[in-house]
């Protein structure tokens, strides 16, 4: 089946990464392998959910303030909406961020699914939303990112999972992925192979 959307990760894929957990899961008071910050979030006591809340909104905050884009990547949004390609961003941050660093950096995201959405990533559930609002089968779409949740919640979609390789922890994330990438530019080679292949 050809490729009609490509849905993306935020921070980190479309935006450098900025978001130090390290540092956030320590001001939260959480050991440091705690693991990931909105599942550790979960267990805690409304109280201190609430004071923990407070921290990872002012560091996603100041990320979208401090943010740039990765190398590529207003090109390749760009490519895909002249190739007609639907564009989504599924993150574990909040739509309005998302929307903030679109607005800071001139993109257009055809749809946006964050944590206020529903089941956050590794779920499957923001890649089905965002198809489902494209009309389009899983089948049809390309979930790009970084971390090893934006592979697991493609593969449990029935998408294609692409790894942008970028940090030290990468390696450990490519057994999950159908692509690993290294320049976001690769999306487009993948998107032109599969829509060939699909027509052989």
């Amino acid at each position: 089946m050809s490729i009609k959307a490509v849905i993306f990760d935020l921070d980190g894929t479309i935006t450098e990464p900025l978001l130090d957990f390290d540092a956030i899961r320590k001001q939260m008071g959480l050991p440091a392998d705690a693991g990931p910050v909105w599942e550790a979030m979960e267990k805690m006591d409304p109280l201190r959910r609430q004071a923990a809340e407070k921290v990872l909104d002012l560091h996603e905050r100041n990320a979208v303030e401090q943010s740039k884009l990765n190398s590529g990547a207003k090109e390749l949004l760009q490519a895909l909406a002249e190739s007609d390609i639907k564009i989504g961003i599924l993150t574990r941050n909040t739509k309005s961020n998302a929307m903030a660093v679109a607005e800071k950096h001139g993109l257009f995201f055809d749809v946006v699914v964050g944590r206020e959405d529903g089941p956050l990533k590794p779920d499957a559930f923001g890649v089905l939303k965002i198809c489902e609002t494209f009309g389009i089968s899983p089948k049809q779409a390309i979930v790009v990112g970084d971390y090893l949740f934006d592979l697991l919640c493609a593969k449990a979609a029935g998408a294609c999972a692409v790894l942008f390789a970028i940090h030290k922890n990468s390696s450990q994330f490519a057994q999950h992925a159908d692509f690993t990438i290294q320049n976001l530019g690769q999306v487009l080679e993948i998107i032109e192979n599969k829509n060939r292949d699909s027509c052989l």
